[in-house]
């Protein structure tokens, strides 16, 4: 199961009510935050969630209503925050300009107050954890080094605790062996293998992230399947070749993404200020039933249905 708490939600200029850009995505004890529109240190304060362990950034693209929060954040690390090292992953365009922001203004000369990564990301796996996976796609935005990020939990075979129990099995060593797949004999001399207690495989969640894109053409194959797909959408169809012209989708687009790629739910954000929000509702909906339009402090939890 992944975590997502938005932080921002808005599209190119904060609203009375919508942040900049900014997603945390959580797993277990790890700690992702994807973009980090102006006022993001702000919005980690007001959410809760804190600075702790907020130590990788991936940064969608170097458009400045993304990055621009990086500043503050910096800045407030180096007065009262600490934390072990920070990275921050992008392409080579947006980190350049991350370059710029971070040693050119805040910086200027001084060290930073911990070790500071800026590690430019190509297609492909980005992050192995044990138990997941971070990937990094393409996506079509104005320019180049422009991607989204796919996050998959390592599939697994539920322990089954009945006939654990039902076998005599104490808790402890005994099944955390079967739990990874070896032999084991108990005290009185019978052994036993671990598909007697190890249910059927199940894949694990995969969620993914996307930032602003204006043509999802490439997009459904990596995106087939996902339990959960985060979005934007900037504009409705009503002004569909507006959408074209800036790079961006409309809530219709971004649904029929969702539809063809059989994805479990749809979270829309990248909200322009000009829409109300039921309207963006609406015509996603239209197109596929399971839609959200986040709002700024909205927490979700990615899982599988059947999990």
């Amino acid at each position: 199961m992944f975590e997502l708490v938005f932080l921002g939600t808005s599209a190119s200029a904060p609203s009375v009510r919508r942040n900049l850009p900014a997603l945390v995505v959580k797993h277990d004890e790890y700690r992702f935050l994807i973009d980090c529109g102006e006022g993001t240190q702000r919005q980690i304060l007001q959410s809760g969630i804190g600075f702790k362990r907020l130590n990788r950034i991936l940064i969608t693209h170097g458009h400045l209503d993304h990055i621009l929060g990086l500043a503050g954040l910096l800045s407030t690390f180096m007065r009262w925050e600490s934390i072990d090292e920070l990275e921050v992953f992008g392409g080579k365009g947006a980190l350049e300009r991350v370059h710029d922001l971070l040693y050119g203004v805040v910086l200027r000369g001084q060290e930073p107050p911990m070790p500071l990564h800026l590690r430019a990301i190509e297609p492909g796996l980005l992050i192995k954890e044990t138990n997941f996976t971070v990937s990094a796609f393409p996506v079509s935005h104005r320019g180049p080094d422009n991607y989204g990020f796919l996050f998959e939990e390592k599939g697994r075979r539920p322990f089954l605790a009945e006939k654990a129990e039902a076998l005599g099995i104490p808790n402890g060593p005994l099944r955390r062996e079967l739990v990874e797949g070896r032999s084991i004999t108990l005290p009185d001399g019978s052994s036993v293998d671990p598909e007697i207690v190890l249910g059927e495989f199940r894949p694990g969640t995969r969620l993914a992230v996307i930032g602003d894109t204006g043509d999802t053409n490439t997009l459904t194959e990596v995106c087939s399947g996902v339990d959960t797909l985060v979005i934007e959408a900037t504009y409705l169809e009503e002004e569909a070749d507006m959408a074209y012209q800036f790079g961006h989708l409309t809530a219709r687009r971004a649904a029929e993404l969702a539809r063809t790629a059989n994805a479990g739910q749809l979270i829309l954000t990248h909200v322009s200020r000009r829409y109300r929000e039921k309207d963006i509702l609406a015509e996603a909906q239209a197109v596929f039933e399971n839609t959200i339009v986040a709002r700024d402090f909205d927490t979700f939890q990615s899982r599988r249905v059947d999990a």
